[in-house]
């Protein structure tokens, strides 16, 4: 599990370069000159530098390193008591927990003396964010180096005290002790609360999987008793004195441009009143007053045609970049020679986020520098984003992410920190900004929307022979099939999307999976093949081998026996290191086009499971999330404006949506330990997908599969 200490924490991972990041929403232009002279006179004109090409902000941000010192990762107070530092944040994963684990492990100390100070960017190392799946497989093991070599120091300084060999002396429970001795004493009373300067070295040794006492059994949530009890204050609970409320006038539809705004009467109101370029806002005593005073705001927009949700396939067909494809072998040659020949055009909807807490910031300025309170999965990104909105060095700007209230990777932008740092700015006091539903549904970024076009030729015994795969707009990740195919041509098209797109749980996996893993069972229908076997005479990779063999004994494949109505499917698939298999059961009524979940099972494996609760709980939750983007959510547009902004119109899943679930947790000891928020939430469209087709005799190509029955009229 050891990495080298000279590498960014968090490598780039290419697939994601494209897929990371929603562009910003808003573009303001107004001079720094004029700003600088417009904040003396209490009005607040907002200036933004254009933000640098993506990719190179990417690649400047992969070029930090990792600090070398134990002091920059954690801290042991006088009193013993532990402090761990990290820029991941929490947003509902837990990794608050295992990242807890991963020290106690190392350092030899009880979890509950361990706190973990998270994403404030003042005093946690650069992190490039909370995405990928990359906390558990990078960060842990950086924690657990830090926390090992200062097990080490702790232990040389111990044996420096008592004039003693230091391989004589451990440190268990917070404690190190002289065997032969019996003297001891505690880490606290050690370091003096001094902090501890060595450099953690690149070969420093950790505990193998197979030894872990601390880590790989289950241990309760950390922070769980705050959360029950309403203790723990997430973004939008944040209050300071003497604090606004902020509100930001939206335009019509996206793309529209403020040609002007009447702000009198809203003036009248005794609020602060800002408008800048496409940005206006008020800032009021309470929220009441807040939404009455920009009601009052007249404004006038300029808006263009856009593409709309009926013409979109053929919109990102016809703008796609041409990209050089992956190739192995020679896919015309071998098609042309199959014995049987594949085709098919499969599409997902873009889909939102819908986060339990939709965005929220406080913003305040003192003395020059900007601290903001927000839920974001990016906060070194977002000080980036504010340094540069205001013309500001970084260090004059602070972000702080309390344990936040889910992102799915829906959290990486900071527009809500910039429009309250822009309204405190002006009202020269703390502001907050907290969006409502239809302002999170509308104006945050979505899923992308994917075609996905696939030709195949096999022979008849099932043998794959020719794959090819062409992805319009949604992305890269697991792009490539798992399974093996000697002739196969992959490429990923971006393409001019209508609608404001970014990451989502998973990515483009959850689409690409959808398409091939669909394909598959198309094949094997034509060829009068078992799903079941069909996939495994092609797939040579032995871990999802048998993660697919695992979910379908669990479920019961081969025992099952087909009755009017009823159908079983299967979909498997491997990203970022998580594999995932799951088996459906469903019941078709063909009269109401009503689609009944009897039944999932889902095996998942990700190397050394170093939480199994915590685990268990990421894995469900994906499946259950994967529920909503199989069946229903979708989002409707016309020309840039949202149809469906609110929970009544949009359909997520429901408790009684949700069938029984069951899950088969492979622990690979052997293995590193990999990520568990994006993986297992590819494999539940298809497989669903699947069972309809067994059931029904309908093959549905485009998700969500049923969002008005079985029709889909």
């Amino acid at each position: 599990m050891a990495e080298s200490t000279h590498d960014p924490i968090d490598p780039p991972i290419e697939t994601e370069r494209y897929e990371l990041h929603a562009p910003p929403s808003y573009r303001f232009t107004i001079s720094r000159r004029r700003f600088v002279e417009s904040v003396g006179a209490g009005v607040i004109v907002f200036v933004a530098v254009r933000n640098r090409p993506l990719l190179a902000r990417l690649a400047a941000e992969q070029q930090r390193q990792a600090p070398q010192a134990i002091n920059a990762w954690l801290h042991i107070a006088e009193n013993g008591a532990v402090t761990v530092y990290t820029g991941k944040v929490e947003v509902g994963q837990d990794i608050r927990t295992s990242l807890t684990q991963a020290v106690a492990e190392e350092l030899h100390v009880a979890p509950a003396s361990i706190s973990l100070v998270m994403g404030d960017t003042d005093l946690t190392p650069y992190d490039q964010g909370t995405f990928g799946s990359r906390t558990t497989p990078a960060m842990a093991p950086q924690l657990r180096r830090a926390a090992a070599a200062a097990r080490i120091a702790l232990i040389a300084r111990a044996a420096e005290q008592w004039n003693a060999d230091a391989a004589g002396l451990t440190l268990a429970d917070g404690r190190v002790t002289n065997a032969r001795t019996r003297r001891s004493v505690a880490i606290g009373e050690l370091t003096k609360g001094e902090k501890l300067v060595q450099t953690i070295s690149g070969d420093v040794p950790l505990a193998p999987a197979s030894e872990w006492r601390v880590a790989g059994k289950p241990l309760a949530k950390v922070a769980g008793r705050a959360i029950v009890t309403g203790k723990h204050r997430y973004p939008s609970d944040i209050k300071l004195p003497g604090m606004l409320i902020g509100k930001v006038l939206r335009p019509p539809a996206a793309g529209a441009t403020l040609v002007s705004v009447d702000t009198i009467s809203a003036q009248s109101q005794n609020v602060t009143v800002v408008s800048d370029g496409d940005f206006a806002g008020v800032a009021a005593p309470d929220a009441a007053a807040a939404t009455r005073a920009l009601s009052l705001l007249k404004a006038e927009w300029n808006q263009t045609p856009q593409p709309s949700q009926r013409e979109l396939f053929e919109h990102l067909k016809r703008t796609a970049q041409t990209s050089r494809p992956n190739q192995r072998g020679s896919f015309d040659q071998a098609y042309t020679a199959a014995e049987e020949k594949f085709a098919a055009v499969y599409t997902t909807a873009y889909i939102a986020h819908v986060p339990l807490e939709p965005r929220a910031a406080v913003a305040q300025w003192e003395n020059g520098k900007l601290t903001v309170w927000t839920g974001t999965q990016r906060p070194f990104g977002v000080r980036s984003e504010l340094a540069r909105a205001f013309g500001i060095p970084e260090e004059r700007v602070r972000v702080l992410v309390p344990d936040t209230g889910s992102g799915y990777g829906g959290k990486h932008t900071g527009e809500t920190a910039i429009e309250a740092a822009r309204l405190a700015r002006a009202a020269n006091r703390p502001v907050k900004v907290v969006w409502t539903r239809e302002e999170e549904f509308a104006w945050a970024y979505f899923r992308p929307a994917a075609l996905i076009e696939i030709k195949s030729g096999a022979q008849r015994d099932g043998t794959l022979t020719a794959w090819e795969f062409h992805n319009y707009n949604a992305g890269g990740s697991a792009l490539a099939t798992p399974y093996d195919v000697p002739n196969q041509m992959t490429a990923f098209h971006p393409s001019a999307s209508p609608l404001r797109q970014g990451s989502y749980r998973g990515l483009a996996a959850t689409a690409n999976n959808f398409a091939r893993e669909t394909h598959m069972d198309e094949i094997a229908a034509k060829l009068e093949l078992d799903p079941l076997a069909f996939r495994l005479k092609n797939l040579r990779e032995p871990r999802l081998r048998a993660a697919l063999e695992a979910a379908a004994e669990k479920f019961g494949w081969s025992k099952w026996r087909a009755s009017a109505g009823r159908g079983i499917g299967l979909a498997c698939g491997t990203e970022k290191g998580g594999l995932v298999a799951s088996c459906a059961e469903v019941a078709v009524d063909r009269a109401s086009g009503r689609i009944q979940l009897i039944r999932i099972v889902t095996s998942f494996e990700c190397g050394a499971i170093v939480n199994p609760d915590g685990l268990r709980n990421q894995v469900e939750g994906a499946v259950v999330q994967g529920l909503g983007g199989a069946l229903w959510e979708a989002i409707e547009f016309d020309s840039g404006r949202i149809l469906n902004p609110r929970l009544s119109q949009y359909r997520v899943p429901r408790m009684s949506d949700v069938p029984p679930i069951e899950l088969v947790l492979l622990d690979r000891k052997d293995l590193p330990s990999a990520g568990a928020g994006e993986a297992p939430i590819m494999a539940i469209a298809p497989a669903i997908g699947n069972a309809i087709y067994r059931a029904s005799g309908t093959r549905l190509r485009s998700l969500p599969l049923i969002p008005n029955g079985l029709d889909r009229s």
